[in-house]
């Protein structure tokens, strides 16, 4: 009998961890399709506002998002590459629980672990009014997509263009138009700006890195599926 119940909880593991690395029908990983693709997906990491992992990703994950949305970065990249530079992604699809831990941290004022890498002069429950963080994302929606430009050739391979302030970092020198910063960062985001527009992307104006598919095909969909 004990022999049986081990073998049943066994089977019940196998099976979840299958239905857990199914995607929703519509989901693709981003890397099966755009080549050269770099990903530092911060959130499955301990490098993030929260500084850790956040709920909903775990180390080593892989990046996901629409199938509308790897063919246009796929453009995207293939138009860099004549360039010699490609695209670096941060975060593309986000299920809602990690929206609901962002949440639960904004909530907890003794924790200010990351404060000074990621907010200095903000105060974090203020991070949802002021616009760095939504309750409801499009990243949910699957074809929304925080990135950078890389080098591909040269003694810079494999670095970021420099863009004036890091990704996710919460204040008015991430705003697209924020004028204090050098003429080769302004250049570096228009840059970014337009070769994601010309792909039929939508800018935010307070994130230089935030891009969201214009014609997304789940706009009203906010999904919390996950997959390792």
């Amino acid at each position: 009998m004990l022999f049986n119940t081990k073998l049943f909880f066994l089977l019940f593991f196998i099976l979840s961890l299958g239905r857990a690395q199914e995607l929703t029908k519509g989901f693709t990983y981003l890397e099966n399709h755009i080549p050269n693709l770099k990903v530092e997906l911060r959130y499955a990491t301990t490098d993030n506002f929260m500084g850790r992992i956040v709920q909903g990703y775990r180390p080593n994950q892989k990046v996901i998002g629409t199938l509308a949305l790897a063919k246009a970065l796929k453009k995207v990249q293939k138009q860099l590459a004549t360039q010699h530079l490609g695209l670096k992604i941060f975060d593309a699809y986000r299920p809602q629980r990690a929206v609901n831990d962002f949440i639960e941290w904004s909530k907890q004022p003794q924790d200010t672990l990351t404060k000074q890498k990621y907010y200095p002069k903000l105060v974090k429950n203020r991070l949802f009014k002021l616009g760095f963080i939504a309750e409801k994302s499009g990243h949910s929606r699957g074809s929304t997509v925080d990135l950078t430009l890389v080098y591909r050739s040269g003694s810079k391979k494999g670095k970021a263009l420099d863009m004036g302030s890091s990704w996710d970092f919460f204040g008015i020198i991430s705003h697209y138009n924020y004028k204090s910063i050098t003429s080769t960062q302004k250049e570096n985001r228009k840059l970014l700006r337009e070769v994601m527009i010309s792909a039929g992307f939508v800018p935010y104006e307070k994130e230089w890195w935030h891009f969201t598919l214009q014609k997304e095909p789940f706009y009203h969909t906010y999904f919390d599926f996950v997959s390792f």
